[in-house]
């Protein structure tokens, strides 16, 4: 675990530091924000930012995301200050730490980041035959071409080979080539000097220098456009690579984990990926077979995603029924391992009874989809087992509006939270409250700070 910290903290820096340190993290300090992206650029990583609630929390979220440096950001402060504790999660913060720190508190912030990235969770025959070839081939330098439909762990799987490699000591760092925009991931792979190109205020490293020494994974390989791919090959082969306006090349030492929910080799037929670029990533595959192809896993994996909302949530924990675990090992998954999570989830927070029977598991329709309407299944499962003889008479927003309101309670006021619940984005979820307000509906505020729970 890689942790910047950004500020003073309020002068207890040096106890959260400590702390962190003793449940080992590596631990960084930048001074200002302005520090913290210089030190960024330079190529050192982090796995995790803790920021001083005084600063503009909101202007190092958005710095960080136009820069495409993607890292959480904690916001720390002396004592329960609600307001910059609700100006914080409202610019992206994913939680509030109040200061001086608790040892506990700290820990867990840095164990959800550790388990979130590393978490590997099965119990079905099809994905440990998939994992007993990865563990085969971790110590290896060779490149792995790990491949699966979209929400199937691809990423775990990449940093589980990491972690069994003789690299993993050394930085993982990870490029997802469909979220960055063709004219900018040249550079984010690659690095660019000082007024190479409009924006390009100062010189950034890129993740290749980045992840020298360590593992590289490139996820979603097949949206890289064709004319970066020739530049990606020849940095393959050579072990060197070119800054966007730099005149010397910088030799590099990675390992090269790429993913792909396309079938790659239908897209070198179709002349959209190179075939020599396929063939020096394919070196081995990891196929990682869908959720539906792993029935134990379904089971195993909801065990677990209830015990960890019903602890995140601090709601009591309900096992799962048989007739609730019939109901998901009927359903196909199209969304995989992240469908399920979410499912889950909503689950834990709507659960009436001392199990969490089928009505409270919504598989068959999207809840609270960001158009705003609301599924049939999600209105079974807000109503619980009593039937839906109450709601007749009530529009649908109003049943939305009560749902909406009910999972913010649970969530102690965490919009960020509720919204990843909700299956909406956090923008819709803030419009909507804001209505709510206007109309004279008591809306929760993130209240109980000490509380909170990570």
């Amino acid at each position: 675990m890689r942790l910047l910290i950004i500020g003073s903290l309020g002068g207890q820096i040096g106890a959260a530091s400590k702390i962190a340190l003793e449940r080992g993290a590596m631990v960084d300090h930048a001074g200002t924000i302005n520090d913290a992206l210089d030190g960024l650029r330079a190529g050192r990583g982090a796995e995790l930012v803790m920021a001083d609630v005084k600063l503009d929390i909101a202007s190092l979220i958005e710095r960080l995301a136009s820069e495409h440096i993607n890292v959480p950001v904690v916001a720390c402060g002396i004592g329960s200050d609600t307001e910059a504790a609700v100006r914080a999660i409202r610019a992206g913060a994913k939680e509030y730490v109040p200061l001086p720190p608790n040892a506990e508190l700290i820990a867990a912030v840095l164990e959800a980041v550790t388990e979130e990235s590393n978490a590997l969770i099965f119990r079905d025959p099809a994905m440990q035959e998939t994992l007993n070839l990865a563990e085969q081939i971790a110590p290896s330098n060779a490149s792995v071409l790990v491949t699966g439909e979209s929400g199937t762990g691809k990423e775990l799987l990449a940093r589980f080979l990491h972690r069994k490699s003789r690299r993993s000591k050394k930085k993982f760092v990870s490029v997802n080539c469909a979220a960055i925009p063709e004219n900018l991931l040249e550079s984010e792979l690659f690095g660019h000097e000082k007024g190479a190109f409009t924006g390009a205020i100062a010189r950034r490293i890129g993740k290749f220098e980045e992840a020298d020494g360590g593992t590289l994974l490139l996820d979603e390989i097949s949206e890289m456009a064709p004319n970066l791919q020739a530049k990606l090959l020849r940095a393959i082969q050579e072990q060197e690579i070119d800054r966007v306006g730099g005149g010397q090349p910088i030799k590099v030492d990675i390992r090269l984990i790429a993913t792909s929910n396309r079938d790659l080799e239908e897209e070198v037929r179709k002349g959209s990926f190179r075939g020599d670029l396929y063939f020096r990533l394919n070196v081995v595959t990891l196929a990682i077979p869908a959720l539906r192809k792993r029935p134990k896993d379904i089971e195993a994996l909801a065990e677990h995603f209830a015990e960890k909302y019903a602890d995140l949530n601090d709601v009591p924990r309900r096992a799962i029924s048989q007739a609730a675990h019939d109901q998901l090992l009927a359903h196909g998954w199209p969304g995989n391992v992240r469908e399920l999570e979410n499912t889950i989830h909503r689950a834990v927070l709507i659960a009436k009874e001392d199990e969490i029977e089928p009505s409270a598991i919504a598989v068959n329709g999207r809840a609270l989809e960001a158009s705003g309407e609301t599924t049939e299944a999600m209105i079974e499962a807000l109503d619980g087992e009593a039937g839906t003889t109450h709601l007749v008479g009530r529009t649908v927003a109003d049943v939305e509006r009560d749902l909406i309101l009910d999972t913010l309670h649970h969530c102690l006021g965490n919009r960020t939270r509720a919204a990843s619940i909700l299956g909406i984005s956090i923008r819709t979820l803030r419009n909507k409250l804001k209505l709510y307000s206007e109309d004279g509906v008591a809306v929760p505020t993130p209240g109980s700070l000490d509380s909170l729970t990570i």
